[in-house]
């Protein structure tokens, strides 16, 4: 079956097939393994002079076939290991049982995602793993190359990764992913491949609730009319969306002629005009409340209100979604808040056990954000 390969897996590939034959690599594998006990993916690499995922292949193979089982990291025989005195001279204290490596690649290291690498570098250190960690941009070429480099250089033993899927290349790049020969778990993504729709591992926020939650908070105020201000590259925003939408037919809430703005990031050259028009609908409909995603958005819209003498909360009350910097703002926002280290902690987690336990059911894990409450909403 073909499965599209990085230039690093293909150069790889090409070195193996220079080498030894599949058959007689996995037959010094196996002596390996019977000489020694066991072996981690990396040392096995180390051994035998290919890439860890030729092993993790190999090892995939043999574990089917009931020659080896998989072990956390590596392998070992399905038969005991010859005894001491046959076996080559001893491996340092420890070095067999090295700790595992995962790799980690986050679409940005300054927004959102230094609280997850938190959660996961907490729970990595209480189990004595090495975490390896790359940030990407936001590009599939980008993420790939990342996590390429770390399957083929590093030899991590799974991956903890929030891709862009929603593209064509998106889509490609989680295929590429089901074939990567290691265990990954997605962060802050959902994702289903094959013919059959099969999930992939994953832990999530549940952004719906939480959006949902801003609109019922706003409404205990009295508000009938929540507004929404999402960005168009955000892959939070048909989350937030559709969580509004649910919590609006729920409380039966105006939503004809109330502002549902799709915009440009405060980035854009557009965002000026864009935020101008919003408040000009807010006011043309009686719109006195506002849900924003994210942050530098909403504060962003705030400084345009006081430019504009529009009172928050008197005038607009306004409820941002991610709560990073929501409480420098003036007033301070209040925020839906993501678990994001929750989040961490819950994939490394995800991640352990699937490489205990390569065989187990695909889990798919929603952790709960909460509301935070300040005084732009009050």
């Amino acid at each position: 079956m073909a499965t599209d390969a990085s230039p690093a897996e293909d150069q790889a590939a090409a070195a193996d097939a220079a080498g030894r034959l599949p058959d007689e690599r996995r037959n010094r594998l196996v002596d390996l393994l019977r000489r020694r006990g066991i072996m981690r993916v990396h040392d096995l690499a180390t051994e035998l002079a290919v890439s860890a995922i030729t092993i993790r292949r190999d090892i995939t193979l043999l574990a089917e076939e009931g020659v080896i089982r998989r072990v956390r990291g590596g392998a070992t025989l399905t038969e005991p290991p010859e005894p001491a005195s046959a076996r080559e001279p001893a491996e340092p204290p420890g070095q067999a049982a090295a700790s595992l490596t995962v790799g980690m690649v986050v679409p940005s290291l300054d927004y959102y995602y230094p609280d997850v690498i938190r959660g996961v570098r907490e729970a990595a250190a209480a189990a004595g793993v090495r975490v390896v960690l790359r940030g990407a941009t936001y590009q599939v070429a980008d993420e790939r190359r990342q996590l390429a480099s770390l399957i083929d250089s590093v030899g991590v033993d799974g991956l903890l990764v929030a891709p862009t899927t929603e593209s064509d290349e998106g889509e490609e790049l989680v295929r590429w992913l089901q074939t990567a020969g290691v265990p990954v778990v997605l962060i802050e993504r959902a994702a289903a491949v094959g013919p059959y729709r099969e999930a992939m591992e994953s832990v999530v926020s549940d952004h719906a609730l939480g959006a949902a939650m801003a609109v019922r908070h706003l409404a205990t105020f009295g508000h009938r009319r929540v507004g929404l201000i999402t960005t168009i590259t955000s892959p939070t925003t048909p989350h937030v969306r559709a969580g509004w939408r649910l919590a609006c037919e729920e409380l039966g809430l105006e939503t004809d002629g109330t502002p549902q703005a799709r915009t440009v990031d405060r980035r854009d050259p557009g965002w000026a005009r864009a935020l101008d028009d919003v408040l000009d609908a807010c006011l043309a409909s009686g719109t006195r409340a506002l849900l924003v995603h994210s942050d530098p958005e909403a504060i962003s819209l705030v400084e345009r209100c006081q430019d504009r003498g529009i009172r928050v909360p008197g005038d607009l009350a306004v409820v941002t979604y991610d709560d990073e910097v929501a409480e420098l703002c003036d007033p301070p926002l209040t925020a839906i808040r993501p678990p994001k280290t929750d989040i961490g902690r819950a994939a490394f987690a995800l991640l352990l056990e699937r490489l205990h336990d390569p065989g187990r059911p695909a889990h798919r894990v929603v952790v709960g954000p909460q509301l935070i409450v300040r005084h732009s909403s009050s």
